[in-house]
């Protein structure tokens, strides 16, 4: 099946609300320049969306799961809540096996996700055992199902826990399938161990304009690697700045290739090569 398309972008977001206004047009775009396209679930509403839009669109893959921010509300913080007060986070929604477990019966669902740590947007200490009973859920579901996870990873900025080490050992220690660690920005070292757990990790458009990245990209086997733009965040250059879209990731399947000095086709070929192996299309 994935021979027919010329890319895939791995994870996308068409399934939010920045494309409520021209969503089909997009799908559109992406059908008639030959990419495929994993639509990544965030909670419940964007699960079942992304599964529906699969349904109608034979280039359209879905992923169901519960983001960890999706796990928490709100931080609130000494400065909203006035002097003294501590700040405190409040219970999002919360994961529910038998409905995803319904959602992922459809054929055109792929994995379990995206799941994981994020302190990014709030603090371990405080979310730590939310998030984790979220992550656990979800890769307990896996396991029954054989289905890949796809894991959202996303340390804080001012220290604390690696959101990196926790989601390794998690995974060694219940999961029993591969995966993927999306938006990978941890270091060499952790991409090795996650290798050698059967997870792949995967890059953005952040490859075409920073070099942060580069040596992880250059030393990774290319058979573990996979493309993605997570729109509509971090467009490509050189769409720097403006919504990012599926049909934007040929541009980080160049850059891929680029780095590792390897000929575009060929990259190509492999990346389309690697979701087929992790996805089963």
């Amino acid at each position: 099946m994935i021979g027919k398309y010329k890319y895939i972008d791995t994870h996308a977001h068409l399934n939010l609300s920045a494309f409520a206004e021209d969503r089909e047009a997009v799908i559109d775009k992406c059908a008639g320049e030959g990419v495929a396209v994993v639509n990544v679930g965030t909670k419940a509403k964007t699960s079942q969306l992304a599964v529906e839009l699969a349904d109608v669109h034979s280039h359209l893959y879905a992923i169901v799961g519960l983001h960890p921010i999706q796990t928490i509300v709100a931080r609130h913080s000494e400065k909203e809540l006035g002097a003294g007060a501590k700040p405190f986070t409040s219970r999002g929604e919360e994961f529910d096996p038998a409905f995803y477990r319904n959602l992922a019966e459809n054929k055109k669902v792929v994995g379990i996700g995206e799941c994981g740590f994020d302190y990014y947007h709030s603090p371990s200490a405080e979310t730590y055992d939310i998030q984790a009973a979220a992550f656990i859920a979800q890769i307990e579901l896996a396991n029954e199902l054989d289905l890949p996870l796809m894991i959202h990873t996303r340390n804080g900025t001012s220290g604390g826990p690696d959101a990196y080490d926790d989601v390794y050992r998690l995974l060694k220690q219940y999961a029993k399938g591969p995966g993927n660690i999306h938006f990978y920005s941890g270091t060499l070292e952790q991409a090795k161990k996650f290798f050698d757990l059967g997870f792949t990790i995967s890059f953005t458009g952040v490859i075409s304009f920073t070099d942060d990245y580069s040596e992880i990209v250059r030393q990774s086997p290319l058979k573990l690697l996979h493309a993605e733009t997570d729109c509509p965040f971090v467009s490509p250059k050189p769409y720097r700045g403006k919504r990012c879209e599926p049909w934007m990731v040929p541009l980080v399947v160049k850059q891929i290739a680029l780095i590792k000095g390897l000929d575009e086709a060929v990259a190509c070929e492999q990346l389309l090569e690697n979701a087929g192996r992790l996805y089963r299309f």
